[in-house]
């Protein structure tokens, strides 16, 4: 599967039908129905959400989906490199935009806001980095509350 991730990389571009049927024959795999309900939800969901919020999306048009399938279909998507995990606080979320972007949390209502931050990523990290292992990726998470929560707050 590793190999397959490298081809795809793609900046969280929904891949046609073809594509994806590609994808997973690569890795040994079947595409089917629910696999395929499942990531067309995840690539158009706008709001990082948790398989249990997918899974309370998807059972209105496919009742037979469990949540299981939902929770291993993710587990698959992410292992070919198609979604990233996210993990905030004692939640895992999901998301499909694979482009360098850092993470606004809000502390109140947990909501995942995507920003960019071009001067950190042209930082150097330390050097004393690689006596811990090699970095393979880093991103920024600020926690804060957001504006929605702030204005309630102010109600």
């Amino acid at each position: 599967m590793e190999k397959q991730k490298d081809k795809i990389k793609r900046v969280g571009d929904k891949l046609s039908l073809e594509e994806l049927r590609k994808v997973f024959e690569g890795a040994g795999l079947r595409l089917t129905h629910q696999r395929i309900m499942i990531y067309n939800a995840i690539m158009e969901a706008k709001d990082h959400p948790s398989a249990e919020v997918l899974y309370e999306r998807l059972k209105k048009e496919v009742p037979t989906i469990s949540l299981d399938t939902v929770y291993r279909t993710l587990s698959t998507l992410e292992q070919l490199g198609l979604i990233r995990r996210v993990q905030v606080f004692d939640y895992i979320r999901f998301e499909p935009d694979l482009s360098r972007h850092h993470h606004f949390v809000c502390k109140v209502c947990k909501k995942i806001i995507d920003f960019t931050w071009p001067e950190f990523d042209r930082m150097s990290l330390p050097k004393d980095l690689a006596d811990y292992g090699k970095v393979v990726d880093h991103l920024v998470e600020i926690r804060g509350i957001c504006k929605e929560c702030l204005e309630r707050d102010k109600r």
